[in-house]
């Protein structure tokens, strides 16, 4: 069946949050200020990237609670929090948390999986317990459970001076709506679909069936039909896309080379699956907002979906963010037929 082009309803953006080590704060504050820019330019969400032990963003719910406190209409997300580095009930509290601070903007997106490098870090990290710990969907299961107000504990009441609730405070009840799996995987989409989460792609699948052609977008679009097949708003279940996407409408020629640069280092990876999971690469789309509409109108996993969070380069610097993100809300959204919030 032909994939039909859906218009763009929703646009956001991804950032990594890099900083110099020796100056970390400089680095965090220039997060913030893009998500701030962000919402003046009328993007709908950002959306934070995990990175432990690296100089990115380690806490992505304590940055997005200080974005909530700088902010008041952009939603505000995290793609993705990898669940192997947390314990489902107090990542429960943090979220709901910061869901309330918010007004109810939260998105928080997880995955599963063993964390990077466990054995590396296991002894550290889960000291005694290691090798009995869980990382299969049951973690997702369980924080969904929690945030969606099933029972923790069988205790509730009042204990002296000291009232208890059996269930995770406070209780945001919108949030339940607003969790998303970040999945590369059929397994992954079908999953998300039955357990009624939202499903966040990016520019990464993976190549299950060697027999089949190497078509990142059909991949990709599979894996979105998979999803909606299972979920229970069907066709209108929500899909974000997450491609790195750099328009170059104002970008100085200096920032074009950089920018072509970049995506061209990236490009040999895109050839061929990489590694025993084989993971197909998406190409970084560079160019013209014209040029990157066509090219995104072409893309088959595109034109299913209405939602987009275009992930920004790691490496730029905050000039780069300020122009592609300009650039991206003046001239690809309304490209794309996507209007700015009021």
């Amino acid at each position: 069946m032909p994939s039909t082009r859906r218009p763009l309803r929703k646009l956001g953006f991804l950032t990594i949050g890099l900083f110099d080590p020796a100056d970390p704060g400089r680095g965090h504050e220039s997060t913030l200020e893009i998500i701030e820019l962000g919402e003046r330019l009328g993007f709908d969400s950002a959306w934070v990237r995990h990175r432990h032990l690296q100089y990115g963003i380690s806490s992505p719910v304590a940055v997005l609670a200080a974005a909530s406190q700088r902010t008041r209409r952009i939603e505000l997300g995290t793609a993705v929090t990898p669940l192997g580095w947390e314990n489902p009930l107090r990542l429960a509290e943090d979220l709901a948390t910061v869901d309330v601070l918010s007004g109810g903007r939260l998105n928080p997106g997880v995955s599963v999986g063993p964390p990077l490098h466990y054995d590396q870090v296991k002894d550290a990290l889960y000291p005694g317990t290691a090798d009995a710990e869980d990382f299969s969907y049951e973690r997702v299961r369980r924080l969904l459970d929690l945030v969606r107000g099933k029972p923790a504990t069988d205790f509730s009441g009042v204990e002296g001076i000291e009232v208890f609730s059996d269930v995770v405070q406070p209780h945001s009840p919108g949030l339940g709506r607003r969790l998303w799996y970040g999945g590369g995987s059929l397994g992954s989409a079908r999953w998300a679909g039955e357990h009624g989460m939202n499903f966040l792609t990016s520019s990464v699948v993976k190549a299950e069936d060697p027999e089949a052609p190497l078509d990142f977008a059909e991949i990709q679009l599979s894996h979105i039909r998979a999803f909606r097949a299972r979920h229970p708003d069907g066709e209108a279940a929500r899909v974000s896309q997450g491609l790195v996407v750099i328009p170059t409408d104002s970008a100085t020629p200096e920032q074009r080379a950089k920018y072509e640069a970049y995506a061209a280092g990236r490009l040999p990876r895109t050839a061929s699956p990489q590694g025993p999971a084989r993971l197909l690469f998406a190409p970084d789309l560079v160019g013209t907002s014209a040029e990157l509409a066509e090219r995104l109108h072409a893309h088959a996993a595109f034109r299913e979906v209405d939602e987009v969070a275009f992930a920004l380069p790691f490496t730029f610097e905050h000039e780069d963010y300020v122009q592609i993100l300009t650039d991206m809300a003046t001239r690809l959204g309304p490209a794309l037929g996507w209007r700015p919030a009021a």
